[in-house]
């Protein structure tokens, strides 16, 4: 493989790496936000019998930001869902995992993201054209904003797998990268 090619390859990575880093960095404080909004809303409801349908949406909207534009991050780090007893067998050395990692982003990840980013564009389109908004009174309006995570946290995971790929395709032709956090 040309060296101007493993460096343009090493160059992308490097990017969707950063950016999937910074943005799980970035939604981690989400996490810390949610937090407080559940506790301050459960101890009105329990203590004053108050509750806010506002804040409650409100929870249900950060759980969603940060399960959206989250999965790039819990890719990145590869803690996210699969069956480890097969990956992680004995058998599996490093070079069959990086041809799993290969074809399985390439033949499934990729796709699906695609599938998923295609078919939500009507979804957050209709959401912005009508000003769909909660339909409980005192909840949250411009639904279109949390609906628009859809296609822009697929997004985001496929450029993760897309990074995830073409690390496995450098490291099956014989080029290692620098660990990254």
């Amino acid at each position: 493989m040309p060296s101007q090619l493993i460096s343009s390859l090493k160059y992308i990575i490097h990017i969707i790496n950063s950016l999937s880093e910074w943005i799980g960095r970035l939604i981690a404080w989400l996490v810390l936000i949610l937090v407080l909004i559940i506790v301050y809303n459960s101890s009105m409801a329990a203590l004053f019998s108050i509750g806010s349908v506002a804040l409650q949406e409100l929870q249900w909207h950060l759980f969603a930001l940060v399960f959206l534009l989250g999965a790039a991050y819990t890719l990145k780090h590869d803690e996210h869902v699969r069956v480890d007893i097969i990956y992680k067998g004995h058998w599996m050395n490093k070079r069959r995992r990086a041809w799993v990692d290969l074809l399985g982003g390439l033949f499934f990840l990729v796709p699906f993201c695609l599938l998923i980013i295609s078919a939500s564009w009507t979804f957050v389109h209709d959401a912005y054209i009508y000003q769909e908004g909660s339909p409980d009174a005192g909840g949250l309006p411009y639904r279109f904003l949390l609906k628009s995570a859809i296609p822009l946290g697929f997004g985001l995971l496929m450029l993760q797998g897309i990074a995830n790929s073409l690390s496995s395709l450098l490291y099956l032709v014989g080029v290692e990268l620098e660990e990254q956090d």
